[in-house]
Order: C-alpha cells, then sequence, then structure tokens
C-alpha cells in the first residue's frame, strides 16, 4: 500500500512484488530409475550426447511440471520439452530477503520476457522485447525484427536429449550460482555500493520448484562491496532473491487500449504497422481475462457467472482472526464487477488442505494469494503479473506485512481519534482492527486487478459533506477506494460522524465496468473503442468519475495522497483543530499502566506529521494547475490556471498555520516524557520544508507563465514573494522580539534565496518530465533571480530601519547577522 506506490511489484510501473516464503514442491520428489553407469566416463548416444540415465543418474530429485527439474547433489538440471522451445516466458526476479537498508522484501529487481532456444548443440536463454511490434503480415515486420535482435542472457551446452527423446537436458546451476547481471542486483545499486563482485563460495541455490505453468528459483547472493549500506565492516551485501519464470498463454488475449482518463496500469509499445506517418505509441492496460459463462444473457443485460473467476486465497501463516476481513476485502469488489455485468467474478477462499489438495502451493502461478509475512515492516502491496504482449494479468501475490496493523493504528489515531472514541487507544478492539484490514485489503485487491492510485478522487467531495452523518455513512471518504484517502480528518465532535473510512465507491464500478466489460468477438476493435469513448464523454464533467494520475501530478492540486475534499485549505484547518485536541489528550489516550512512553512518542511523531502533510496539501495550489485529459470531441482547455482568489487563500493559510510557529504542537505534557531533546531542530526541519516546496523553482516559474499568459488578473511570482517575505519577517512590522523558532525559519529564507540566487537546476531527464507535469528551468535566464534580488533588497531595507530600534539581544544579533548574509549574496566579491 506504500504511495511508493509503490508500482512494482509483478507488473508495475509503480509498483514492487511479493516476498514468497518457502514452501514445498507443487508435486512430490521422486527417485530416478538407477543407471549401471557411474555418469562420468559412460559411452556416448549417437547423436554425440551422454545416454539420459548417465546425466539424470539414480541421485536425482526431480520436480515434475513446467519442466521437469532435477536436483543432483548441489547441481540443478532442466529438461525443456521441445514443444516449450521458444516458448515466451516471463521472467520475475525480486528480493525475497535482504539485509538492512538494501530494498524490503517484495521490491521487484527486474521484469523480462525470455524464450529457450535450441542453437546447433546449444541451448540458448534470450531476452525478448515487445517496445516494438510489427504485425507478422506487413513488410515493415522484417525490418522491425532486423532491429530488435534478441540478447542472450546465457548459453548452456546440451547434456542429453530428454528421457523420450523429446526434449532437451541441461545444467542451470551457474544460471542462478553465478553472477548474471539481469538476474542479480541492478546495476544503479552496484555502482551505489561500489560492488566489485559476486562472491560464488557465499552465493547458493535456495530451491528451484517447478509448477504446471512456472518455475519458482531461490538464491543466496553475496557481493563484495566497498560502501555497503549497512554492516559496513563486512564489506558484503547479502540478499535472498526468488526467480519466478512463467509461460506466457499461447493464445493472446485481446487488448484494450489505455486512456488516461481512466486509471489502469499499462504496458506500452511502438508500433511500425500503422498508416500513421510516424512510429505510433501503443498502450494497453492490465487486466484479468473475464468471459461470460452465457454470452447471450449477458448481452442481454443479465448478470452472468464468468467461465473463469478471479480467486485469492488467504495464506495458511495468516492469524485466523484476521483471514474473514482479509476475505471481505477481496469480495468487496465483486459490486463492482457486477457494474461490469458479472456475478462471482471475484472470489475469496481459505487454502485447501493437505487432504484436499496435496499440490496446493502458495508459489503456484495457478493461485493468487493473500501471502502473510511476519515481518516488522509496515506495509501491503497489491502487485500483478501480466503479459507484456496485451496485458492480461497471470496471478497475484498481495503482500501483507504483519505490522501493517501499526501503521493503520497511527493513521486513524491521528485522522479520526478527536471525533471518534473508537481511535483513542494504542491497542484497538479486533472488530476496529478488522475493519481497517477490510480497507486495506479491498485496496490492495484492487491493484491486482490493474488499478492504480486514483489521487484525484477525495477531491469530488465536498469538505462540509464530510461533516455529514448520512453522506459519510453512505459514501465514504472518496468516489474510490484507490485513493489515498485514508480516514476522515475533517470530521469534528459534535457533527456525529460514525463512518470514517473508505469504500467501494462509484469511480471503482466505473473503472471496472469500463476495463471488464465483456464485447463479442465479432465486434470489431474500433467499435470497442467507440463504445468506451462514449461512456467515459459521458461523465467526463462529473468530478465524481475524475481520474488524477497515480504518481500525482506535481501541477494539479486535485490529484494528491493522503487528502479529503474539494478545499485543501479549509478542509486543513478543520483537520489541525483536531491535531490540536489530539494533542491535548496525547498522554491520557496513549496510558498503558506499567508501559513507558514509547507509544506516546511515536503517536506525537505521527500528529507531526500529519500537519506537514496538510502544509504539502495547500501549498499545491499555489501555481497549481488543473490537468482534465480530453479528446478532440471534447470541449474546453485541457490546462487551466489555479484561481487567483484560490492562490492567496493557500499562501494565507500557510502564513498562518505553516510559519507561524504551531505553539499547540510545542506541548510540555507530552515533550517532558519523550525526551524531545532536539525540538527547536525538529521545529526548523518541518518548517523549512515547507518553505523549500512554496519556493521551488518551477513553482515560481509557472506563476511567471501565468502572469504573461493570462489576460485577467493572476497571483503572480511578485505577490507571492511579497507575500512570503512579510509572512515570515512579521516581526519587522512591529517591531517584536523574533523567537528562537522563527529566528531559525528567518535564516532558512536567508539560505533559500542564496540557493535560488546562485544554482541552478539539473536537468529533468525526458522520461520524469511528464511525471512531475513540467519541465526544466532555466534559473539564470528567467526573472527568478531578478525577483530574489528585490526580495533581500526590500528586505535589508526593512531590517536595516528596525534593527536600531530593537532591544532584545538574541533578536539584535539574528538581525545584525542576517544583514551580512544578505550583503554577501548580493555583493559576493566585495
Amino acid at each position: 500500500m506504500s504511495s511508493k506506490i509503490v508500482q512494482n511489484f509483478k507488473g508495475f510501473g509503480v509498483l514492487v512484488l511479493g516476498v514468497i516464503f518457502l514452501a514445498s514442491c507443487a508435486t512430490s520428489e521422486k527417485v530416478k530409475s538407477s543407471s549401471k553407469s557411474n555418469g562420468k566416463n559412460g559411452p556416448k548416444s549417437k547423436n554425440g550426447l551422454k545416454p539420459y540415465s548417465e546425466v539424470i543418474t539414480d541421485k536425482a530429485k526431480t520436480d515434475k511440471g513446467l519442466f521437469d527439474v532435477h536436483k543432483i547433489e548441489s547441481d540443478y538440471f532442466y529438461e525443456i520439452p521441445d514443444s516449450l522451445l521458444s516458448r515466451e516466458m516471463l521472467l520475475v526476479s525480486r528480493i525475497a530477503e535482504t539485509q538492512n537498508e538494501i530494498g524490503y522484501g517484495g521490491e521487484k529487481l527486474n521484469t523480462q520476457v525470455v524464450r529457450w532456444q535450441k542453437k546447433d548443440d546449444k541451448i540458448l536463454l534470450r531476452h525478448v522485447t515487445y517496445e516494438n511490434v510489427a504485425s507478422d503480415s506487413l513488410p515493415v515486420y522484417e525490418a522491425v525484427q532486423n532491429s530488435n535482435f534478441e540478447p542472450i542472457i546465457a548459453s548452456f551446452d546440451v547434456r542429453s536429449l530428454g528421457e523420450d527423446s523429446t526434449g532437451v537436458v541441461i545444467d542451470v546451476t551457474d544460471l542462478y550460482a553465478k553472477d548474471v547481471p539481469s538476474l542479480g542486483l541492478q546495476s544503479s545499486r552496484r555502482e551505489q555500493y561500489r560492488v566489485r563482485r559476486l562472491d560464488t563460495d557465499r552465493s547458493f541455490i535456495e530451491h528451484i520448484h517447478s509448477y504446471p505453468q512456472n518455475i519458482e528459483a531461490r538464491n543466496w547472493m553475496t557481493y563484495e562491496a566497498s560502501e555497503p549500506p549497512s554492516s559496513a565492516s563486512t564489506g558484503t551485501i547479502s540478499l535472498e532473491i526468488n526467480h519466478s519464470m512463467v509461460l506466457l498463454p499461447k493464445e493472446k488475449m485481446d487488448a484494450r487500449s489505455y486512456d488516461n482518463r481512466v486509471g489502469y496500469f499499462s504496458v506500452q509499445q511502438t508500433d511500425y504497422g500503422t498508416n500513421a506517418h510516424k512510429a505510433k505509441k501503443k498502450q494497453f492496460v492490465t487486466r484479468y481475462k473475464l468471459v461470460p459463462k452465457d454470452k447471450e444473457a449477458y448481452l442481454n443485460g443479465e448478470l452472468v457467472e464468468p467461465v473463469e473467476p478471479i480467486v485469492y486465497y488467504i495464506d495458511p501463516a495468516t492469524p485466523k482472526k484476521w483471514r474473514s476481513h482479509l476475505k471481505e476485502g477481496v469480495e468487496m469488489w465483486q459490486e463492482a464487477f457486477e457494474a461490469a455485468g458479472f456475478k462471482n467474478a471475484i472470489i475469496a477462499k481459505d487454502p485447501p488442505s493437505e487432504e484436499e489438495n496435496p499440490e496446493w502451493s502458495p508459489e503456484d502461478v495457478r493461485y493468487s494469494v493473500i501471502r502473510y509475512f511476519a515481518s516488522d515492516i509496515r506495509n501491503a502491496y497489491g502487485p500483478h503479473v501480466h503479459d507484456p504482449r496485451t496485458g492480461q494479468i497471470l496471478e497475484s501475490d498481495i503482500g501483507w506485512y504483519h505490522n501493517v496493523m501499526s501503521l493503520l493504528r497511527n493513521w486513524y489515531f491521528v485522522q479520526t481519534a478527536a471525533a471518534n472514541p473508537d481511535a483513542r487507544s494504542v491497542h484497538f478492539k479486533d472488530e476496529v482492527m478488522g475493519d481497517l484490514i477490510r480497507f486495506v485489503s479491498a485496496h490492495e485487491v484492487g491493484h491486482t486487478l490493474g488499478l492504480p492510485h486514483n489521487w484525484g478522487s477525495s477531491y469530488a467531495f465536498a469538505v462540509d459533506s464530510l461533516r455529514s452523518p448520512s453522506f459519510t455513512s453512505t459514501h465514504g471518504t472518496a468516489p474510490s477506494i484507490m485513493d489515498y484517502a485514508r480516514f476522515n480528518y475533517i470530521a469534528q465532535p459534535g457533527d456525529g460522524v460514525e463512518s470514517f473510512g473508505p469504500d467501494i465507491g462509484a469511480y471503482d464500478k466505473w473503472s471496472v465496468k469500463w476495463g471488464y466489460s465483456w464485447f463479442p468477438e465479432d465486434m470489431s476493435k474500433e467499435e470497442k473503442e467507440a463504445k468506451l469513448n462514449e461512456w467515459t464523454r459521458k461523465r467526463a464533467d462529473d468530478p465524481v468519475y475524475f481520474y488524477g494520475r497515480q504518481s500525482g501530478s506535481k501541477i494539479d492540486p486535485r490529484s494528491q495522497n493522503e487528502d479529503l475534499g474539494n478545499d485543501a485549505m479549509k478542509a486543513s484547518e478543520l483537520g489541525i483543530a483536531n491535531l490540536k485536541r489530539i494533542t491535548a489528550n496525547l498522554v491520557e489516550w496513549t496510558k498503558q499502566d506499567g508501559e513507558d512512553f514509547a507509544e506516546l512518542d511515536e503517536l506525537y511523531g505521527s500528529v507531526f506529521n500529519q500537519w506537514g502533510r496538510y502544509m504539502g496539501h495547500v501549498t499545491k495550489n499555489i501555481g497549481g494547475v488543473y490537468e482534465n485529459h480530453k479528446t478532440y470531441n471534447q470541449d474546453g482547455p485541457v490546462y487551466e490556471f489555479v484561481s487567483e482568489e484560490k492562490q492567496q487563500r493557500a499562501m494565507d493559510f500557510l502564513i498562518d498555520y505553516g510559519f507561524h510557529t504551531p505553539e499547540w504542537a510545542l506541548n510540555s505534557d507530552v515533550l517532558d516524557r519523550i525526551n524531545q531533546s532536539t525540538v527547536v531542530d525538529n521545529m526548523r526541519d518541518a518548517q523549512v520544508d515547507v518553505l523549500n516546496e512554496v519556493t521551488d523553482p518551477q513553482r515560481i516559474a509557472r506563476l511567471i507563465e501565468f502572469d504573461a499568459r493570462s489576460s485577467e488578473d493572476t497571483y503572480d511570482a511578485f505577490e507571492m514573494m511579497d507575500d512570503l517575505r512579510h509572512g515570515i519577517w512579521s516581526e519587522l512590522d512591529d517591531n517584536d522580539a523574533i523567537d528562537v523558532y522563527r529566528r531559525n525559519l528567518q535564516r532558512a529564507y536567508i539560505e533559500r534565496m542564496e540557493y535560488l540566487m546562485t544554482e541552478e537546476l539539473p536537468s529533468i531527464p525526458d522520461a520524469f518530465k511528464e511525471f512531475i507535469g513540467w519541465t526544466d528551468v532555466d534559473v539564470s535566464q528567467s526573472d527568478i533571480r531578478p525577483i530574489v534580488r528585490n526580495q533581500l533588497d526590500l528586505l535589508l531595507a526593512d531590517i536595516q530601519n528596525t534593527k536600531r530600534r530593537v532591544r532584545d539581544r538574541a533578536t539584535r544579533v539574528h538581525l545584525n547577522d542576517v544583514e551580512v548574509r544578505i550583503e554577501n549574496i548580493l555583493n559576493p566579491n566585495d
């Protein structure tokens, strides 16, 4: 669930992949028949290869599946049928376990399509790319193939023909025991940690298991490194990596084209076979393949069960008291699939017993599983494995860490405790925690269905509506459970609100309808896309169906995580009112007889972090641009500037609640119990974060852009910088003493102005420009530096005019220091 989010994962752009516990093979091991030869110097067969019985000896332990996997002592052999040579497979490598500060369990290292190919007496493992494509019926297909020669990852000698002579046997030990770059630590981390080499004496194959549609290999990799991120004295990086090799479907699913007005994870290709005058970018959404059992009834508008429903199993390691809540989270999506015309399309099941299915394993790609990890990581994530050719989701293993409950506790406490008695404790009742688990389960399942975060969804609801008991009981906190609209921090004591969390909403039902509705086979691609476009246009002007892209947009204030309501200033003001109430009661609500104050310390930190979130929500409105993706048959602009009035309100809010010291947070009752010896520095750091975000050069550049392009009054860069200066240096107007918190903030202001005067922004890689919603800013050639110089000149004059009248010693010394600093910035060579 991490926004970090996120992608990766089996199939994301992101999001992350599942940590998999060691599990028994899908089939029991069996011993091969004995060979009379010692397997070393026996006679060659007629084709020059050793007989099968001399390679796969009586010492072999065999696991049957996609390939037969044979283990002889510490060596592993694949017996690859001829029918699977040249078949495309998805190879996903991810961290299973790692030492401290090297990623986290479940993090994807690499995803690639591979094929096993025979060439003479060798078997090649080749990397297949689908970045550039063309129909194989077109002349240009050959040119595309010639430009996409498949790199060879590894080469293996054929040791023998298969047992029935219809396949080949190869020794794959070195593939997992030696350093194969695309199966190990990424090059970026190798450079970061100054990795010298893989130490093969400290690297091992843990196991290789075979299932009907996938091979699961797990190995321990130990690298020699000059600068490991932890345990530096060892000069070592060790991690356990899991490699999933999944057979891709022979029959490709009908791909559904991506639409940036509806949120889906996607795969991209460049198609050279279209009639366009240039290669065309193609993008397909990721989704499961759902086909109605009764197609005629489906087309008549009846709810119909799919031929193959989506099934999620609960990990046997899951504590029993939480299993029902995890399953409820899965099946909450049934109502969304009903919008797409399916009933019982998604089902949750307990794992089968040994008697019911002795071959069942969570590592088998045929089974999607909510994996439960006894880990102190505070996270959950919902990846999926998909076919990169079409976007078809093949399976998913949701990762659920035990300590996600601690994260949920903190969120629910700091966001709702002021108005919610159920949250006023460090230990929630099981039914309360169960509801929170159900919410997170549903959210992560949404990711596995192909749905990214919709960070713009919560903007659809008016702030006042979230204070209404009737509204919140039927609508939750946002139209989409895929938003990061956690819990209702807007509701105030006395409002009577009892429902504080999100639910499957109108947007979720719409997005599943758009992605999963089935169309008949004889319907053309153009007809399908026209129908989907018609559905989207009908909803285009309704904020309930707005999609705010998963990454968030740096320029659109609607598209943010952790926010609620359509007015960030009003919502955040109410949120801060609740934080004040919580802080005042924090000691009482965290009280535990016989315990120390660790929980108090943690929750105080969460309160302060929540204050920081409110500052971020408001800041996005300054220099903000509304981004409404449209097609040519939709009226109106795609990009609109945030109004002058709203931007001014945002700056006023930041001055009042961000730059004026939040005295309520400096609660001595709390601080005296948690050894907050660095509270002055912590306050400075928090306020400096706000200051730096407000004065982001790209934000200032957008204000300059707005002023140049708009025919109406705008909140321009001069006004914003004037307001900022007056807000941070307001004591100069009143000849007031400046306290230590404000002195720190003011010095940070001077340093920020110096940064803007002297530093150039690094160039933004093209791949990230769309992600952040803006492009490069040339600070030295823009109006930014003249504006900053003007601010420093004005401030210097104010300080010189004021300091003579100041009696407070600390203030006078501070202003003298600031004066020197400003003069050094303005005249560095004097």
